[in-house]
């Protein structure tokens, strides 16, 4: 199997060290410039489509439709929405300023928070890297981009195509395992953007304390996906299959439990069993568009979730293809593994409940989740999100929250923190300054000691 080389410890100083530099010069400050290099990724993205769905095939077995959709056309649009907006966004605001402070006037300006670092995962490597890299180049900061070795044919052209793009003093890919994600983290960053796990989070905020970093944490966690007793099983099953099946369930925002109300659960299970034959076939293995777990390590432990409960639904593994087959798993302890742990495949445990108030002490009880699903009333679904916490949702329908770049995506609790997408994405890179100009032409005397008109300044205060 492909494997990319560690980049030095040497070779990253030498890169913070540059980019820093460059940052200090002030040569990304201009908003021009920042659109030069939206129009230059831009550019990249279609120059390099087929390497880019070649590679993803090679790494995930991940169809070039599937690849377009959720990986090379969501940096497209969001690069297009950048180019229309990011002159508005940087604009200097205008902000209302109290009686008390006149002749003052405020304002809010969106200043570059300098040399960034991007930490992207496996699921998807291309979307989660070049995603916020975005925000980075329209803020007007400088990004070391590390992708992930589990995906070394997307690593690779990233790379390539990264650096025939940009020069490595502006923006630089460094390759590696995880000892090259602490010589990274050793080194000092203005902001470091990471996706990845709760646990991997952990260690990254631990890094950034040393020299007070901000952080914006894109985790995970078990998204619950409750089926009320007034759900449209036909559509809720195709929908879920659908969003469950993507990318093999290695998605962070994937439905990664199923609550089915105990009068629907039967229905259901046979809505599911058809749905997935329509999307997939007979035998998804056999589909173009089915993909494989990442590596074998992965399928181990997947597979070892069909331990935990009895397959109602599906169950086929191939090993030597890193195949798992979409399935339901019922009488399910929630206390086994496949309950506590973020699944990452298309393995679906199924717990039961009786009332709508039952499934919501059920998902408030754990912590919170990245995404949360509903189907069924749709006032109902609303008191839901009222009653719960998670990073996203959706009613009546599942993963679809991400797909709109106006909408901020980000975790809350254990599932992250920090958002992106759209105006969020350049706001995640910025620091929103605040500024106060105060002529000259009148010099109020109130606020100088000795405080002679103290008895006044009082009732304006």
């Amino acid at each position: 199997m492909m494997k990319v080389e560690n980049t030095s410890t040497e070779r990253i100083k030498a890169l913070v060290a540059a980019q820093r530099e460059y940052f200090r010069s002030g040569a990304t400050l201009d908003i021009a410039f920042r659109k030069q290099m939206l129009r230059r990724l831009q550019r990249a993205m279609l120059e390099w489509e087929r390497p880019l769905a070649e590679a993803l095939y090679a790494d995930l077995h991940k169809s070039y439709e599937e690849a377009f959709m959720t990986e090379l056309s969501i940096v497209t649009g969001e690069i297009r929405n950048h180019l229309r907006h990011v002159d508005s966004w940087a604009r200097r605001e205008i902000c209302a300023t109290p009686l008390k402070m006149f002749p003052s006037r405020s304002r809010i300006v969106s200043e570059p928070l300098g040399s960034t670092l991007i930490i992207a995962p496996w699921n998807y490597p291309v979307q989660l890297l070049l995603n916020p890299l975005v925000g980075a180049i329209s803020a007007g900061c400088t990004a070391m981009l590390k992708p992930s070795p589990y995906v070394p044919h997307v690593a690779k052209v990233l790379e390539e195509m990264i650096k025939a793009t940009f020069d490595e003093q502006y923006i630089a890919v460094v390759q590696g395992n995880r000892d090259v994600n602490t010589a990274l983290l050793a080194e000092r960053y203005d902001m470091i953007f990471f996706t990845g796990s709760p646990s991997l989070g952990r260690t990254v905020m631990t890094a950034a304390a040393k020299n007070l970093t901000p952080v914006v944490l894109e985790l995970g966690g078990k998204s619950p996906c409750i089926v009320d007793e007034d759900a449209d099983i036909d559509v809720a099953a195709r929908r879920i299959v659908w969003g469950k099946g993507l990318n093999a369930g290695q998605t962070c925002i994937a439905p990664d439990y199923l609550m089915l109300h105990k009068s629907v659960k039967e229905r259901f299970i046979e809505a599911f069993k058809r749905e997935s034959r329509h999307l997939h076939g007979e035998d998804a293995s056999l589909s173009a568009h089915y993909v494989r777990m990442v590596n074998d390590r992965a399928f181990e432990r997947v597979a070892g979730y069909l331990a935990d409960g009895v397959v109602v639904a599906g169950g086929r593994t191939k090993a030597e293809e890193r195949y798992i087959e979409p399935t339901l798993l019922d009488s399910v302890s929630v206390d086994a593994p496949v309950m506590q742990e973020e699944i990452f495949g298309p393995i679906f445990p199924i717990v039961t409940f009786e009332s709508t108030e039952e499934a919501i002490d059920f998902v408030v009880g754990r912590e919170k989740p990245l995404a949360l699903y509903y189907f069924g009333n749709t006032k109902r679904g609303w008191e839901v999100v009222r009653r719960t916490s998670s990073g996203g949702a959706c009613i009546n329908d599942t993963i679809m929250h991400i797909a709109n770049e106006n909408l901020p995506f980000g975790g809350v609790g254990n599932s992250g923190m920090g958002r992106y997408h759209g105006r969020e994405s350049f706001d995640a890179f910025s620091h929103r300054r605040s500024v106060v100009v105060t002529p000259t032409w009148l010099d109020l005397p109130f606020r100088y000691m000795p405080y002679s008109l103290f008895k006044l300044v009082k009732k304006l205060l």
